[in-house]
């Protein structure tokens, strides 16, 4: 069983790394800020829930197990609140979109 458990934290924690490699491409080649901010929001939720349920795995049954959950709900929910307060302010600051710009010259 313990094999188990560590070929399955393994796995959360490779899928976990990838997703926070492949957001922080995101946040390099994307063109402009609410591009980024779908990528960042990625990194936050999808690779920080891979983590946090590798931790899990190796924790146990335990009062550990508990915190990280706690940790995993409170990241789930806080990041898209994060992203979209950002996107309002870009918005506010006159960011536009990179697909709506044509529209706004023509």
């Amino acid at each position: 069983m313990d094999l188990f458990t560590d070929l399955l934290t393994g796995l959360f924690f490779f899928l976990g790394s990838l997703s926070i490699i492949i957001g922080a491409c995101g946040l390099i080649k994307l063109p402009d800020v609410f591009s980024r901010i779908h990528a960042a929001g990625m990194i936050d939720t999808g690779g920080t829930a891979f983590f946090v349920l590798g931790m899990i795995m190796q924790s146990g049954w335990s009062l550990i197990t508990v915190k990280l959950l706690l940790i995993g709900i409170f990241i789930f929910f806080t990041s898209p609140v994060t992203s979209h307060v950002t996107a309002n302010l870009a918005r506010e600051k006159g960011m536009v979109p990179e697909g709506k710009k044509i529209g706004k010259l023509l």
